[in-house]
């Protein structure tokens, strides 16, 4: 039986992504930089504006960099106002984990204000025991420090935990830190995820084989 239940935010709790991938899209895009499906999914999706920013543009400042984060983050906020929904089924799963006593926390690399700003346009400020931000470690995803962060937090170990997750990043991360993991397919299919390690990969919660892990739906 698990004693935590682990959750990224963008693209877990909530699918945030087709909002990056616009947004991102339109300011790449001022610079020069055409934006697809596949250039976000290998350049984008779960790292931190800091290493996506360095990647694309190395010679940007610090000041450059946090500039464009703020602009951005602030332009997919603008979006997510009248956008932002929970995951099929997260609502039900979160009411069986209060009910079962289990220990919950979001393992993020969002920027502090996103992670607020989205859980409390969900309702799920208080639903969470723990919110880690990559931003708040020496070392965000994909290492294993911000979901290593989180067990001591807990007090758990990782195979009394699970994870959800759904960028390679993150999978990597958590399943470096020894958490079963599952993948969530809102961002990469299924094959992709499946390659990394994953439990099972799903489209969200209400999948029925969550159940074969011992999480009653």
């Amino acid at each position: 039986m698990f004693q935590a239940v682990l959750f990224d935010l963008d693209g877990t709790i909530a699918n945030t992504d087709p909002l990056h991938f616009q947004v991102f899209k339109q300011m790449l895009g001022e610079q020069g930089i055409a934006v697809d499906e596949a250039f976000y999914c290998d350049r984008i999706n779960g790292r931190t504006n800091q290493a996506i920013l360095k990647d694309l543009f190395p010679k940007f400042a610090e000041a450059d960099i946090f500039n464009f984060s703020r602009e951005k983050e602030q332009r997919f906020r603008d979006l997510a106002k009248t956008q932002l929904q929970p995951m099929p089924g997260l609502m039900p799963l979160l009411t069986w984990i209060e009910q079962q006593g289990l220990a919950t926390a979001v393992v993020t690399n969002a920027p502090r204000l996103n992670a607020e700003f989205m859980l409390e346009g969900l309702g799920l400020t208080e639903r969470f025991e723990f919110v880690v931000l990559g931003e708040d470690l020496p070392r965000a995803k994909p290492d294993p420090m911000p979901y290593q962060t989180a067990l001591e937090k807990l007090s758990v170990e990782p195979a009394t935990a699970i994870v959800f997750e759904d960028s390679p990043s993150g999978i990597r991360s958590a399943v470096a830190a020894g958490i079963p993991t599952v993948g969530m397919t809102s961002s990469h299919g299924a094959e992709v995820l499946e390659a990394l390690g994953v439990e099972m990969a799903i489209a969200d919660f209400t999948d029925p084989r969550l159940q074969q892990l011992g999480l009653l739906i």
